[in-house]
């Protein structure tokens, strides 16, 4: 096995400040495909002209985080396939450390680093401890895929605009008794929720409070019905409606803004509606 065995898949919107970085970062051996959620001609053809081994797909709008990665890893036609966020950097020797673990685990479906919090980026790593460690689910921003292993489940759950693909993905998985691990010799660096330029903070907030509430109820009635997910919610949908309140009192309006697309989010997940939210920007 080799780094040429390997296809990186970067789903970005408006990353233009993270995604060089980022794409420096990954062995220029290795094929990357770019998808990028707009139709910004110029950061295709910028990227393209800067890194020979990477293909840049415009979807021409914003598809979300699990439509997108689909896109990228059914043009894959590598053994393996390392789903990268925008704000993340590989360690030089992450991608053989990933293979070292897939001839360790060759029934593999995915491998993740095991620093999986970005709090903890500066946390020592001993890279000489090896073993794997098996568990039910890891987080999204570096997921290692054995493709073989998802012909029969296929990849994300296209419902999904942001939040909860991965758990889903990896509940699936692992309800048909396929083997997930977390490697400790894996060096990622993830900087959490940077992954789009600053100038959109406020509206990216916006959009993920919407999304966090509409994934939270949507993943929970695919699994435990609607009824039982109701129940679970019920708790957030109040605490929703009285923050608004209180904030329209104080006139705070940041804070109802926000409190208000938890609110929308949910209740459009009650009614069954499709994840429409889109950040206006």
């Amino acid at each position: 096995m080799s780094i040429r065995d390997i296809t990186v898949i970067i789903t970005s919107f408006r990353s233009n400040e993270k995604i060089i970085n980022c794409l420096k970062s990954i062995d220029r051996q290795c094929q990357i495909i770019l998808v990028e959620n707009s139709n910004d001609i110029e950061i295709k053809e910028k990227i393209e002209k800067e890194f020979d081994n990477v293909n840049c797909i415009l979807t021409g709008e914003n598809l979300g985080y699990g439509k997108a990665n689909n896109i990228g890893l059914k043009r894959a036609n590598t053994k393996y396939a390392l789903i990268l966020n925008p704000d993340a950097s590989l360690d030089p020797a992450a991608l053989k450390n990933f293979l070292k673990v897939a001839e360790q685990c060759p029934n593999f479906s995915i491998i993740a680093p095991s620093q999986q919090d970005q709090k903890n980026n500066d946390k020592i790593v001993d890279t000489r401890q090896s073993n794997p460690m098996q568990v039910k689910n890891v987080k999204g921003f570096a997921m290692f895929l054995n493709l073989s292993k998802f012909k029969d489940i296929g990849y994300f759950d296209e419902n999904f605009f942001i939040y909860f693909e991965e758990i889903d993905l990896c509940k699936r998985l692992t309800d048909l008794n396929k083997k997930i691990y977390l490697a400790p010799n894996i060096v990622i660096n993830h900087e959490g929720a940077q992954s789009h330029d600053k100038s959109i903070n406020k509206e990216m907030e916006l959009s993920r409070n919407w999304h966090w509430m509409w994934s939270t109820f949507y993943y929970h009635k695919k699994y435990k019905g609607f009824f039982i997910s109701l129940f679970i919610i019920l708790p957030k949908l109040i605490s929703s409606i009285i923050k608004i309140l209180i904030y329209s009192i104080f006139i705070n309006r940041k804070k109802r803004e926000i409190y208000y697309q938890r609110y929308s989010g949910l209740i459009n997940a009650i009614m069954g509606k499709n994840s429409w939210y889109r950040p206006k920007v």
